[in-house]
């Protein structure tokens, strides 16, 4: 039997052409023409295909990084079996890491407590980041309890206005103790929400007195206490200084001083002040101060010329040797009045603080030469030698 050529009727042979004449065009089309500009130029394509392809090129193109889904399962990573935990969003402003010392850094543990700023700034809250808010009570002086020893001791005050005191048997060997506290109560009085100093204004008191412990036969007596209130302003500076210091504040203030006695031993001055400080990388500090009484009538004056005697300014040295030992020189006078005192301190810190931090505990031995070292020694001349605990900036 013989076989007869396949043969196809005219009406399959039309639609097979046509759907390869409609079918081809739109694959080249979609595979060779560009991606759209706009969806707009999709929905005008008269072609279902080339309209669908249209706007999946289109859509693509909107999001090019995104790939295409995938047509095959993957694996998905190990990691992806827990959920990431995503940090929580916060307000506070980044910390911002600079060169000079604390300079628009963000407070993490107590703004006045925040080692990463300086001694100097944490101490008179110079900084936004280092302030630590108005009527919080901080140390001032150092608060301490010494035994004191004098190469003599004044049994007799005398004043040229009050006259001579009457003798007393005080020993040479005596405890001193010494409170002082002081609060903020303003602040930003002339510097802007947005400078990266603040200014502040204080208000201080520090009380020192003699106490006649070891002194039995007189019962034990205070010798002399020193009342000392005082308000101060103090305004930010960071002007940059040679050999790599750097002036940090200056300031003014007002201050009374007073041993609270009845005549002959009443003592007591007011007298307004100028203050600035510098220091270098945090181990060294400089402040200064210049004052001047205020005038009393002579029926008034308990103590007269005692600015000759105590001096009319003071400069203090400061040297944080390590972490453990700070050294300081402090020297009062008046030029060329050949008196004032000079006063040398050794603290070293004793322990750690509640959280691992430095201890506000200090050993503190300090040496006093000159006048001044109480109202009632204004214009007796002493040295002493005292061996105790101090507690700074609590």
């Amino acid at each position: 039997m013989s076989q007869r050529p396949l043969a196809l009727h005219p009406l399959t042979l039309s639609i097979s052409l046509a759907l390869m004449t409609g079918l081809t065009p739109s694959i080249a089309s979609s595979a060779e023409t560009p991606p759209p500009e706009n969806w707009q130029q999709c929905a005008a394509t008269t072609s279902n295909t080339d309209r669908l392809a249209c706007f999946d090129a289109w859509a693509l193109k909107q999001n090019p990084q995104i790939p295409p889904p995938a047509t095959t399962w993957v694996a998905p990573l190990a990691s992806a079996q827990e959920p990431v935990a995503q940090a929580p969003a916060s307000n506070a402003a980044p910390v911002i890491a600079v060169t000079e010392t604390g300079l628009a850094l963000t407070p993490t543990n107590g703004g006045c407590r925040d080692p990463r700023y300086s001694e100097m700034s944490r101490y008179f809250e110079l900084e936004p980041g280092s302030d630590c808010g108005t009527f919080n009570f901080r140390g001032y002086r150092p608060m301490s309890v010494s035994v004191a020893l004098g190469d003599e001791v004044n049994q007799q005050p005398y004043s040229s206005s009050r006259g001579l005191a009457t003798e007393q048997p005080y020993q040479k060997h005596e405890m001193r103790l010494q409170l002082s506290a002081r609060t903020k109560i303003a602040s930003g009085l002339l510097t802007g929400p947005t400078s990266p100093g603040k200014d502040s204004l204080w208000f201080g008191y520090s009380q020192q007195s003699y106490w006649q412990l070891f002194n039995s036969d007189i019962s034990r007596p205070f010798r002399t206490t020193d009342h000392e209130p005082e308000v101060f302003y103090v305004y930010p500076t960071d002007a940059k200084l040679p050999f790599g210091w750097r002036w940090r504040y200056s300031g003014i203030g007002l201050v009374h001083q007073s041993n609270g006695q009845s005549n002959p031993l009443s003592r007591s001055w007011n007298r307004w002040y100028l203050m600035t400080g510098a220091e270098l990388d945090n181990r060294w500090q400089v402040n200064a101060k210049i004052w001047k009484r205020m005038k009393e009538s002579a029926l008034e004056d308990d103590n007269p010329y005692i600015q000759d005697y105590i001096g009319r300014g003071e400069i203090k040295l400061g040297w944080n040797v390590n972490q453990q030992n700070y050294l300081s020189l402090t020297a009062r006078g008046s030029l060329g009045q050949g008196k004032g005192s000079g006063r040398v301190e050794w603290l070293r810190t004793l322990g750690e603080g509640w959280n691992g931090g430095k201890s506000n505990l200090r050993l503190h031995v300090q040496l006093f030469s000159g006048y001044g070292d109480s109202l009632i020694d204004y214009n007796k001349k002493r040295t002493v030698l005292s061996v105790g605990l101090s507690l700074l900036d609590f």
